[in-house]
């Protein structure tokens, strides 16, 4: 099975059986940004995931939740931010945008406040790297030995379709929990059975503590940063947010009549009939693949976002917090 399909299908899998948010594809750098990618966030509920969910459907920026903007007397949108301008003025108008904050003029000055004070929305964050084949391990190694060392997440988990065998697990961090896929059936035919396996139990990982960032191997030679707990906060805040605005449905549906729209993995992916399995249309799906049919009438129209709102707590359109305007600079 490809990476592509194996990831969509354990997304599914755990939207269905766990609670939280789950994302795909977030960065989980802090030094180096970019420099790491997981596969698969589970953010868990914190105390006040409710507020967050009637709050807004999209990530807020982080300049905007840095931002001295209460809830009370608004004020001048310059003078709220200790950033760049410019970043200041994206993060306005998008927060605006989204109605995290609400805007006023006085006397042609643009004055801001937030509708709500920012929740305390999540609790511990999992990343999970996805490795079908064992065979093919690449730089898995080195990728769970930078999130153990860094701990920018509560816990990091394996996933694999993979026999696990001692000689894995030896290769692997001590700390990083491991998993196996089972299907029953034909693993490449819709609606095949999907069970995680626990191989092992991830332990707890650092975060209120200093981590430590590898950036770049020489021979002989790792540079390497200290990434400090208050810049570990904000970063886990930003992935937080990152995925609850994102989700896990950021792929599209191959412009092309083989494919099919399989929802018998509790979401709904795209199958190829023609190669008989899920598909990345961004990479591998075109006018230059043998089976692709230009025949538009059987092409599956979807509303992913309609059923990311149907099935998970996320609220698609929230009512907001955002208050009625009755004055220049008064609000009911």
């Amino acid at each position: 099975m490809s990476e592509f399909a194996f990831e969509l299908e354990l997304c599914a899998h755990l939207e269905s059986r766990r609670e939280g948010i789950i994302a795909r594809q977030l960065g989980a750098s802090v030094a180096d940004p970019g420099g790491r990618i997981l596969d698969v966030i589970r953010v868990e509920p914190g105390p006040a995931f409710d507020d967050r969910l009637a709050l807004t459907s999209e990530s807020i920026p982080d300049a905007a939740i840095d931002a001295d903007v209460g809830t009370g007397q608004a004020r001048y949108w310059k003078d709220a931010f200790d950033c760049h301008p410019d970043r200041a003025r994206r993060a306005t108008e998008r927060a605006c945008e989204i109605g995290f904050f609400e805007r006023e003029r006085r006397k042609g000055r643009e004055y801001v406040r937030q509708v709500a004070r920012y929740p305390d929305w999540y609790d511990r964050i999992v990343g999970i790297e996805n490795k079908p084949d064992l065979g093919r391990p690449g730089d898995l190694e080195a990728q769970l030995r930078t999130d153990v060392s860094l701990a920018l997440v509560d816990e990091v988990v394996l996933a694999t379709e993979s026999y696990v065998t001692g000689a894995h697990l030896n290769r692997i961090p001590d700390e990083v929990g491991v998993w196996r896929v089972h299907r029953d059936g034909d693993p490449t035919a819709a609606g095949s059975a999907f069970e995680i396996e626990v191989v092992r139990d991830p332990s707890p990982l650092a975060v209120d503590e200093p981590g430590i960032e590898p950036l770049e191997t020489r021979p002989g030679r790792t540079e390497i940063a200290v990434v400090e707990p208050d810049a570990k906060a904000d970063a886990r805040r930003r992935i937080a947010e990152r995925a609850y605005g994102k989700g896990w449905r950021t792929y599209a549906f191959p412009d092309c009549g083989a494919c099919r729209a399989d929802d018998s993995s509790a979401a709904t992916l795209p199958r190829c009939a023609w190669k008989g399995r899920v598909v990345d249309a961004g990479s591998e799906c075109g006018p230059s693949c043998a089976g692709y049919d230009p025949a538009s009438d059987s092409r599956p129209s979807i509303d992913l976002e309609a059923e990311r709102d149907r099935r998970t707590p996320w609220i698609a359109d929230p009512e907001g917090k955002r208050r009625r305007q009755s004055g220049l600079d008064q609000f009911d």
